[in-house]
């Protein structure tokens, strides 16, 4: 059972992601291209990094120093909580306005508002249920 956030989880993330096409060929569809990091929000750097090409999910691994468009951040005991019970749309509107939720790269706000990216970006944090995290 991989750590959260550590290379072979960030691995079986992208695993699911890549075969979900509500995820993949809907991010796809939009050229949707990004680095995307995940970590704690009482650490400096990053834990995980993601990195999209056209919807697919190319590499994944241990944070190496890359630049992410989107930065996650929120405390152990909430990512925790999301990857065992899920999290959709209204819970992450809940988490990022009570700051459960932080992103120190990337526009929730914009992204939240836009339905092409929306519905695939909640439906990436499901895949997180499907993975054994301890």
């Amino acid at each position: 059972m991989p750590e959260l956030f550590s290379g072979d989880w960030m691995n079986e993330l992208k695993d699911q992601w890549n075969s979900e096409p509500d995820v993949k060929d809907k991010l796809a569809e939009i050229g949707f291209n990004s680095i995307i990091t995940c970590g704690f929000k009482d650490e400096d750097q990053p834990r995980g990094v993601f990195v999209v090409e056209n919807g697919e999910c190319v590499r994944a691994g241990d944070y190496n120093g890359e630049t992410p468009d989107w930065d996650m951040r929120a405390a152990h005991k909430d990512w925790m909580k999301w990857v065992s019970k899920g999290i959709g749309l209204t819970g992450m509107g809940m988490a990022y306005t009570t700051g459960k939720l932080k992103f120190k790269s990337g526009d929730y706000g914009a992204m939240i508002k836009n339905p092409k990216m929306a519905g695939p970006f909640v439906k990436s944090f499901g895949l997180m249920k499907n993975i054994d995290t301890q």
